[in-house]
């Protein structure tokens, strides 16, 4: 499977003019390949996996996903989203019982994917019974049990702790590398980023575009502790720090500044308010 982005902008209306959060992207992702977006925040990182899965449409340019025979791209968010209310299996098995897939053919592949995320014995437990890498893992195997040609991830790990998102780490490379699915993942942490893909695409500040690539030919399994990662990833920094220091400043300057353009001397019960 291929995806394409050919000349995309993508636009929304503000508060007081058009905000052009995409310009003029220019993408193509192969199969089997895991790729990152990294950028400040605001650049539009979120929006491009939104306009994969046919969540949003181009304002301008073409999004083509050459998917033929093997599905839609699943697109899987920060937060699980698991239905509190079925079990882990039930949950896994929510999107097969809307496809119509037969029951016992449902619990075989819910249980092979709860396999694949290491969770068979959980299989009967509520996800307020799951940790929060738990209930990621859970939210994977509900994803790969369609069987999708595309894992879209919107930050999934955003609201991990660090040594919870450090076994997320290993654990999502272990199924990449298991299952050979087209990976499009989107994070703000630049080592997450070069931790887990083949190849990195550095964003600017808004209006998002693509300002570099960087190729990452380090072993895996990879960790965020190796120092041959922390050098890729420094470099990587390195390349994006103006644009962070851009978004920061347009950031502070749009929100939360005075009239007068600067802050209130500080003091008890000071408090900056939006423009």
């Amino acid at each position: 499977m291929k995806i394409e982005l050919r000349g995309v902008w993508r636009e929304f209306n503000g508060q007081q003019r058009p905000v052009t959060a995409l310009e003029d992207i220019g993408l193509e992702v192969e199969e089997g390949e895991f790729l990152c977006l990294v950028g400040p925040s605001g650049c539009g990182k979120s929006t491009l996996p939104d306009l994969v899965a046919g969540l949003q449409e181009p304002s301008r340019g073409e999004s083509i996903v050459n998917s033929g025979a093997h599905g839609a791209p699943v697109l899987i968010f920060q937060e699980a989203g698991l239905f509190p209310w079925l079990t882990v299996r039930d949950n896994v098995e929510f999107g097969l019982r809307v496809r119509r897939i037969p029951r016992a053919r449902r619990r075989e592949i819910a249980m092979e994917q709860l396999g694949l995320v290491r969770l068979q014995q959980f299989a009967e437990a509520l996800p307020h019974q799951l940790s929060g890498g738990m209930k990621q893992r859970a939210a994977i195997a509900r994803a790969l049990a369609l069987d999708p040609p595309v894992l879209l991830m919107d930050e999934p790990f955003a609201a991990l702790d660090a040594q919870t998102r450090d076994i997320m780490h290993q654990e999502l490379q272990r199924i990449w590398t298991e299952t050979g699915k087209t990976i499009l993942f989107v994070t703000h942490n630049v080592r997450e980023a070069v931790c887990l893909a083949d190849r990195v695409l550095l964003m600017t500040a808004r209006p998002g575009r693509i300002k570099d690539e960087i190729f990452v030919d380090l072993p895996r399994p990879r960790s965020v502790s190796n120092p041959e990662l922390a050098e890729v990833a420094q470099v990587a920094l390195d390349h994006l720090r103006d644009e962070i220091q851009k978004a920061e400043r347009e950031e502070f300057d749009s929100g939360w500044l005075y009239p007068e353009g600067r802050l209130p001397a500080s003091g008890p019960g000071v408090v900056a308010s939006p423009r």
